[in-house]
This record gives C-alpha cells, sequence and structure tokens, in this order.
C-alpha cells in the first residue's frame, strides 16, 4: 500500500532534519521541531513515511514515559534516548532522529486540575537543556568528555500553548502548525482505500462530504465497513467459541470478502459516525464529573479541544453553553452593566476580574473555529468598564466570527473559564 506524503509535511521535516546535520556558517539551528495541530489529523504517521522514504534512524519516546513515581526517571530516559541516538549515527552511518510523540498530553498544562510535577519541570529543563547544548548530553552521576553526536528531536502535539514557554521558544524550538489541505486530504484518503479500488471522485466527494473530520476518521470508516462480516462470524461460530477460534487456532485464519465500497454506504456509515460524535458533545459528561470534584471549577467552560465535533441543535448567537441547571453569575449593585450584553456574560466578567484575574477576548471564522486556531483581540483587567466596552466593539467589528471569553489566572495565567459569545448566523455550534 502506498500511503501518501504531503510535500509541505515532507519538506518541512527534511529541511529541519538535514539542517541539524549540516554546519552552516554563523548560523543558529533550532535542535527541536515541534509538530502541532488538532488531532487525528495522521501528524505521527506522517512523520513515519518521511523518516521511513528518507531512510532516517529513530529512536521513540511517548507521553506516558514523561512521568515516572521516582523523581528524575524521565529526563534521565531523554538523555539516555537522545545518546543511543547519536550511537545509531555512527554505527549504522544513517541520520538520527529522537521523536517525542503527544508531547503535551505528558508535559502539558491544560486546566487548574492538571497536576505539576517535579518531574514536569525536569523534563522542561532537561529539552531546554539539550537545545541550548547539544552536543553535551551528560548522563546523571557521570562524565563523557566525548562531544556527543547532535540529533535532531521531533516532537508532536495537540496544543503546545500547554507547555513551558521558554521550551517552544524561537531558537530552541521550529514550530510547524499541521492543517493538511483538500488537495492533501484526498491524497491521504485515496491512499487508506488504494487497495479496495474506490475512484477517486468517490474519494473527493466522501472528502468533501464530511469536510470537518479529521483523518483518522477515514480509517476508522474503512475499518468499521468489516463489522458485518465479524459479527455473522461471531454469530456463526459462537460466542463460547469465537476465542477459541481466532487465537492459537489450527485452522486457516478466517476469510473476509470484499465489503460495499460504494460511495453511498462510504456516506451513511460516516453519518452514523458524526452521530456518536454528537451524542458525547451533547451529553458534556466531562463537565459534570469536573464540577463534582472541583465545584471551582466554573460549568460554562466551552471545550474547544475538540471543535470538529458539534452539536446538532441550533443555538442563539448570544449562547453562552450554561447547562440549565447552572445559576447564572450575576451582576450586582454598583458593578458595571450592559444593555447589549447577557446578564450571565456581564456577571462572569464582573467576577473573573472582582477576583483579581484578567479577561481574554478571542474571535475566529469559521475555518478556523474548525481547526481551534483563535485570534486575541485582546486581554484585561482591574476594570471590568473596559472589558464590557472592548466585548460589545468586538461583537460589532466581528459579528461574523466565533467569539468567546478567556477567563485568566493572573498568578500561573492558565486558562480558567472559556464561554462562548458570538456564533456567525446560521451556523451550528
Amino acid at each position: 500500500m502506498a500511503f501518501y506524503i504531503a510535500p509541505r509535511f515532507l519538506e518541512k521535516l527534511a529541511v529541519h532534519i538535514t539542517k541539524n546535520y549540516l554546519d552552516l556558517p554563523n548560523v543558529k539551528v533550532p535542535l527541536i521541531l515541534g509538530v502541532h495541530g488538532r488531532k487525528g489529523e495522521g501528524k505521527s504517521f506522517q512523520c513515519d513515511l518521511v523518516f521511513q522514504k528518507m531512510g532516517i534512524e529513530v529512536v521513540y519516546m511517548s507521553a506516558g514515559e514523561l512521568e515516572s513515581p521516582d523523581a528524575g526517571d524521565p529526563a534521565r530516559l531523554i538523555r539516555l534516548r537522545y545518546r543511543e541516538a547519536g550511537e545509531l549515527v555512527k554505527v549504522r552511518g544513517k541520520m538520527a532522529v529522537l521523536m517525542i510523540n503527544d508531547i503535551d498530553a505528558g508535559i502539558g498544562r491544560v486546566d487548574q486540575l492538571t497536576q505539576y510535577t517535579v518531574n514536569t519541570q525536569l523534563v522542561h529543563g532537561t529539552l531546554m537543556n539539550i537545545a541550548d547544548n547539544p552536543t553535551n548530553v551528560q548522563l546523571p552521576g557521570s562524565y563523557d568528555s566525548e562531544p556527543t553526536k547532535r540529533i535532531p528531536i521531533i516532537v508532536t502535539g495537540n496544543d503546545f500553548a500547554t507547555l513551558y514557554a521558554p521550551l517552544i521558544r524561537d531558537g530552541r524550538m521550529e514550530k510547524f502548525y499541521w492543517e493538511p489541505d483538500r488537495a492533501d486530504r484526498v491524497g491521504i484518503v485515496s491512499g487508506i482505500f488504494e487497495v479496495d479500488h474506490v475512484a477517486r471522485r468517490d474519494i473527493e466527494t466522501l472528502v468533501d462530504t464530511f469536510p470537518d473530520q479529521s483523518i483518522d476518521f477515514y480509517g476508522a470508516l474503512r475499518a468499521r465497513l468489516y463489522d458485518e462480516q465479524v459479527a455473522k462470524l461471531i454469530s456463526s461460530i459462537g460466542f463460547e467459541n469465537i476465542s477459541a477460534r481466532v487465537v492459537n487456532s489450527k485452522e486457516a485464519p478466517p476469510e473476509f470478502h470484499r465489503p460495499d465500497f460504494s460511495l453511498p454506504h462510504l456516506i451513511e456509515v460516516g453519518h452514523a459516525m458524526v452521530r456518536e460524535q454528537n451524542r458525547i458533545q451533547e451529553l458534556r459528561l466531562v463537565q459534570a464529573y469536573n464540577q463534582s470534584i472541583n465545584p471551582n471549577v466554573n460549568p460554562s467552560i466551552h471545550s474547544s479541544i475538540n471543535p470538529s465535533i458539534t452539536p446538532n441543535t441550533q443555538r442563539s448567537t448570544q449562547d453562552t453553553d450554561r447547562p440549565a441547571s447552572s445559576p447564572a453569575p450575576q451582576s450586582y449593585p454598583g458593578m458595571p452593566s450592559s444593555t447589549r450584553l447577557d446578564p450571565a456574560m456581564v456577571g462572569e466578567i464582573n467576577r473573573i476580574i472582582g477576583m483579581g484575574d484578567r479577561i481574554g477576548i478571542e474571535y475566529a471564522d469559521p475555518r478556523r473555529f474548525r481547526t481551534g486556531s483563535w485570534t486575541c483581540y485582546g486581554t484585561f483587567e482591574q476594570d471590568p468598564r473596559t472589558a464590557i466596552a472592548a466585548l460589545e466593539t468586538c461583537l460589532d467589528e466581528k459579528s461574523g466570527n466565533y467569539i468567546r471569553l478567556v477567563g485568566i489566572g493572573k498568578r500561573d495565567r492558565n486558562r480558567l473559564t472559556e464561554m462562548m459569545v458570538n456564533r456567525p448566523v446560521g451556523l451550528m455550534p
């Protein structure tokens, strides 16, 4: 099966990796390349395809290895894997990279509920130290006078804003936002269905039918087409005998016929998967759970982690995504008010600024909203009147955009709450 490699992706990784092995005159090359973007767009898989095409040796790490009951173990493991990649260059005579998948899941600070451990600090510090001194990476308790081979580091993640800011600064990390365009999506999906001989025009129609879905949606769609045949196999053998039939069986493996890959059937199964996605978003059980374990968490938070999943209910442009059972923040005498904004929204602004925190206003057009890419309109503190006036102005200037309020902790600058203020008329939330 010939998988599609996006030209932009191939060029970015090839340039970064090669540049780290060259001696460019008077040029400080960032050691780390951060590939980020929304979930399921094939960041890690595209990296693997590039490594295969370039014949690069890879030493892998995952987010799960960045935490340990023993303080210092993850930081030591990073140094060990980095030196291991250097040894591969010497022994095999090929370029090598250190690949850390989903780094923000391991050391990212998502919200006030995320624990910030000693290992989190040490991993950040270790990566910064390696980026600053890539040829002098020592293991704790020992010192090797021989210079370490410089090894480029590739990290993937969804939201690098959750990482320690000095780590991702220019000079240490080069950032690459991966958002496949239509041509890339058609090429990748064509590779997924290549062995099934699905016509190119059907692939284009399928991609255009589900434009907001990530790449892994189409892989899951193809896998689901075999569910009916697997169910028939289980039914024919019996639930009590299926384990013996498929595990360590002396019989030949079960054979499966080519399922229905017609375009109408693909679209039908795809819509069924989308309905399941919507059901998860509508239930919002995670908010109820977080509220039960920490009553200080504002239940009006609107999740922007998965913007591609949208409820199938139409909401007004002033919807605040607040559950019906939750009391709305109230304005009190002497607090600034507004005749245009929802009272709950005004009360929330007063509450956040009254606690000494900041208010941020962000907006995104429909296309950027689907990828979770927001633009900051401004941040405000101390005076709620200024924040209210700025929000009213933003609603006038950016009426065709999604607009949200963000509560920002003054001390640690973590995001405390998010409240959707405006959605373009006629678009689903």
